[in-house]
């Protein structure tokens, strides 16, 4: 996989984009500086993004500078000549982070979940405000004598008999059926 990347990076390397007017392509390069242009990228404009599901930007992440110039040429021998910190800087050269570090969670949901709770909790309180301070008491057929009133009289009246309240009612013996 890295090698058909490596490939298709190497292709790709001086090409402009299909499709591309000279124009926009001026432009792109213009914001590119003086990063190397080296594959295609995920959307074919000259720009850097650490992506999971893309992994080959289309631009090294730094300039390059008379020292990463050296190490690329020290880079087409053999590797095993190169120490570890060479490695590292040829690879902070091309790239911005690591997999494992543009991957690592960031606890951005504490704050995103703190904040959801704040408002959360804003929310019930100008309910309760609401409650005490704007609206009215509620009125006193709502309470439990009143109720069982209203359904009595609903009954004798025999409201809705078919399939309503009062095809639920035994008149006979005068109890729910």
């Amino acid at each position: 996989m890295a090698n058909l990347l490596m490939r298709r990076a190497l292709i790709n390397a001086i090409r402009v984009p299909a499709g591309a007017r000279a124009s926009s392509v001026n432009t792109d390069l213009a914001k590119v500086g003086k990063r190397e242009w080296v594959c295609y990228g995920f959307n074919g404009q000259p720009n850097y993004v650490d992506r999971p599901d893309y992994p080959m930007p289309a631009v090294r992440f730094q300039p390059e500078t008379p020292d990463i110039k050296m190490l690329r040429e020290k880079e087409k021998g053999d590797w095993r000549k190169l120490t570890m910190e060479e490695k590292k800087a040829l690879y902070r050269a091309s790239f911005c982070q690591t997999f494992a570090e543009f991957q690592a969670p960031t606890g951005e949901w504490k704050g995103v979940t703190g904040w959801a709770l704040t408002l959360a909790s804003l929310s019930v309180w100008i309910y309760f405000a609401m409650k005490i301070f704007v609206y009215s008491p509620l009125p006193e057929t709502f309470d439990d004598e009143h109720q069982k009133a209203q359904l009595k009289r609903m009954l004798d009246l025999k409201v809705n008999p078919v399939d309503g309240l009062a095809s639920k009612w035994d008149y006979e013996n005068n109890r729910w059926k």
